[in-house]
């Protein structure tokens, strides 16, 4: 197994079908249809911005999977203590290659890039019907401390 960063934003437009096909079946009155042309031509734009970064995992020379992380840094102000935290856009994983371990070594992998820049909190969110996510999550010990809810009008 190799995780490594990646430029390929062809290859990580493919990998999206699962997870946008997966939320736009919960979420249909949010998420457009998966349509790779424009996925593509999406992830080409955000992969020019510097602060995120995208991890390719392979198998057997397979890619498996991929990971959208962003640096961010939460400056001090009145109200609040400045931090740094690694955030999680998305993870995706081949429907074929779940719950064989392959998002638990992305999650390892992004601890450590994390360990290494000297950041001590990983952050993400997910759609709240998304029950796969929430349990992966909680087997990583995340944890809630902020929610976000709407209203329908």
């Amino acid at each position: 197994m190799k995780i490594s960063q990646t430029k390929d934003y062809e290859l990580v437009a493919k990998l999206n079908k699962h997870v946008h096909v997966l939320h736009a079946d919960l979420y249909p009155q949010y998420f457009m249809p998966y349509n790779y042309k424009a996925i593509k031509e999406t992830f080409k734009n955000v992969f020019q911005i510097p602060k995120y970064t995208f991890l390719l995992l392979e198998d057997n020379d397979e890619a498996v999977g991929y990971a959208w992380i962003e640096m961010r840094n939460y400056p001090e102000n009145v109200f609040v203590k400045g931090y740094r935290s690694i955030y999680v856009h998305q993870i995706s994983i081949a429907e074929t290659k779940q719950n064989k371990g392959y998002g638990s070594r992305l999650m390892e992998k992004i601890y450590d890039i994390a360990k290494s820049k000297g950041i001590h909190l990983v952050e993400l969110e997910y759609w709240y019907d998304n029950d796969a996510a929430k349990e992966f999550y909680e087997k990583h010990n995340f944890t809630n401390y902020r929610e976000f809810v709407n209203k329908r009008l």
